[in-house]
């Protein structure tokens, strides 16, 4: 990007959402920019803050709109105060991608139904070895699995798309983790909303959730 430009619209992410954000962005009709975090950051919420302010405070002035590509995402309520600095910037509703993805109520009517569950997405299932098994130190130290999931009894796939190889994947990583599986294909849910709801027009909505 030139120096002093000025763009109508950027995307600020969360690298875990960079696919299906390049994807959405390839279906709206107006031009946005798209930077994206780590994903790596899904285990260390503590750099989401630092590291949106970082980018923020370097460029926000040259946008007209900025959409968050988190929602709270373990950052205990920080993300929110740090965007009352930035008034044109606004992030994703609910809690964490697992929530926008499946939609608001009825994440809450999954938890409520069985608080005990881990929730997986497209981007977690293709990356579970790095991010869980890896990030997490199970496979230095395979106890912790009994340690981190003691209070879980089930792993739910949330699926933005249906490949059938991705959820062989998540069916071996629930039987990895100890835990029952549940498939719930959700598309592209709130993430979807969030685009079109910053004026990027949609070409071909049927299209998008089926992909």
């Amino acid at each position: 990007m030139r120096s002093g430009s000025q763009h109508k619209t950027l995307i600020l992410a969360c690298g875990a959402l960079a696919k299906e954000l390049v994807h959405l962005l390839g279906q709206v009709s107006q031009e946005a920019e798209l930077k994206c975090l780590p994903a790596g950051y899904h285990n260390h919420p503590e750099k989401i803050v630092p590291g949106l302010k970082a980018i923020l405070d370097e460029c926000a002035a040259r946008y007209n709109t900025i959409l968050i590509g988190y929602g709270d995402c373990g950052t205990g309520g920080g993300l929110d105060r740090l965007l009352k600095s930035y008034p044109n910037a606004t992030r994703l509703p609910g809690a964490h991608c697992y929530a926008f993805y499946s939609g608001l109520n009825n994440f809450d009517h999954m938890m409520e139904a069985e608080l005990g569950t881990f929730f997986l997405t497209d981007y977690l299932v293709r990356h579970f070895e790095t991010l869980i098994i890896k990030g997490m130190g199970i496979d230095r130290y395979p106890n912790l699995i009994d340690t981190y999931f003691e209070h879980y009894k089930k792993l739910t796939y949330l699926a933005q798309t249906e490949d059938e190889d991705l959820q062989v994947q998540a069916q071996e990583a629930a039987h990895k983790l100890g835990l029952s599986y549940n498939y719930h294909f959700t598309g592209y849910g709130e993430l979807e909303a969030a685009i079109t709801s910053f004026g990027l027009e949609v070409k071909n909505q049927e299209s998008m959730s089926h992909v």
